[in-house]
């Protein structure tokens, strides 16, 4: 039941990177795909942090867990605009060329495992999520909206720098990644995760999986595709890049009760415009919890909720 890492060859033959961890004789399988800036091995597996690991909670339960990092994150093959001038090329990976990889990665998953396939998109990756699920039409027994970005206010994008033509990517330093995710929690943030003050394990863990992916930069920073930014830019316009109604899979809209990128206005917004009968919906928040709640003290509750909820497809 360990961490595998497999390459799949994308349709235009990009080498995309797909994380299992499976228990043996799986009765259902998730795959998961990651949000605007880290990859899916920090998020869902952190190495180092095992009882964080959402891989490993769904393996152990007994099913099959599959990660994506979508072109241009983590281990999976970047656009060459990632590695020039920034300034120097449009910024790649837009949500429809992420949810063409996603669509890659859901056959690769199908080749390797007979059962069902339910389907977890976190923060950009419910935008992934809905663009696989409306623009493909794939056959997943249920989707999971975790944490999603719908029609944010416009506050989610006044800190963006884009420059003016927009630049291909941006860097963020390891300080920048845990202050934000430390914002969101009242008092000592690093025991929410497992620690106490500068004893801060899990960050660390996750940290280090992203640093030594191939998101790496010098002196401890990390690059990402700045497509992502476009997206969420269009989607405060109120252009999310699909239509909620037309999404036929049961779908569970879930968040954490603190968190401030997903709001409970927008994301209660995107359950209300799902069209699936409310038998085969959802809306949930796990109290406690923020934008990062599936590497928080409270990730249990989520991800029992997630699995409750496949449970019934």
């Amino acid at each position: 039941m360990a961490l595998e890492p497999h390459d799949v060859a994308a349709r235009d033959g990009t080498r995309l990177r797909l994380w299992e961890q499976s228990a043996t004789d799986p009765d259902r399988a998730v795959l998961f795909v990651h949000g605007a800036t880290y990859a899916s091995s920090a998020n869902f597996a952190p190495r180092g942090a095992p009882e964080y690991s959402w891989l490993r909670a769904v393996a152990a339960d007994g099913d099959a867990a599959f990660a994506l990092d979508v072109r241009g994150y983590g281990d999976s093959e970047r656009p060459a605009a990632l590695d020039g001038d920034p300034t120097a090329a449009e910024p790649p990976v837009r949500a429809d060329v992420a949810a063409a990889d996603l669509r890659d990665a859901l056959a690769a998953v199908r080749d390797r495992v007979d059962c069902p396939v339910h389907l977890v998109g976190t923060s950009w990756g419910t935008m992934i999520s809905g663009r696989l699920l409306t623009d493909h039409d794939p056959e997943v027994a249920s989707a999971t909206l975790h944490a999603p970005v719908y029609r944010p206010g416009r506050e989610l994008v006044e800190g963006f720098d884009l420059g003016d033509p927009p630049r291909a990517s941006r860097t963020l330093s390891r300080a920048e990644a845990k202050r934000r995710w430390d914002s969101q929690l009242p008092g000592d943030a690093a025991s929410y995760r497992g620690g106490s003050g500068d004893e801060d394990p899990v960050f660390d863990a996750f940290w280090r999986t992203l640093f030594e992916s191939g998101q790496g930069r010098g002196d401890d920073e990390i690059v990402a595709p700045n497509g992502t930014l476009l997206d969420l830019r269009d989607a405060v316009d109120g252009d999310p890049g699909y239509d909620p109604a037309a999404i036929e899979a049961p779908t569970l809209v879930i968040r954490g009760s603190r968190d401030s990128t997903s709001t409970r206005a927008d994301a209660t917004a995107l359950y209300d415009d799902l069209a699936v009968p409310d038998s085969a919906s959802q809306y949930v928040e796990i109290a406690g919890g923020t934008h990062y709640v599936h590497l928080e003290d409270r990730r249990h509750a989520l991800y029992d909720a997630v699995a409750g909820f496949q449970d019934r497809y």
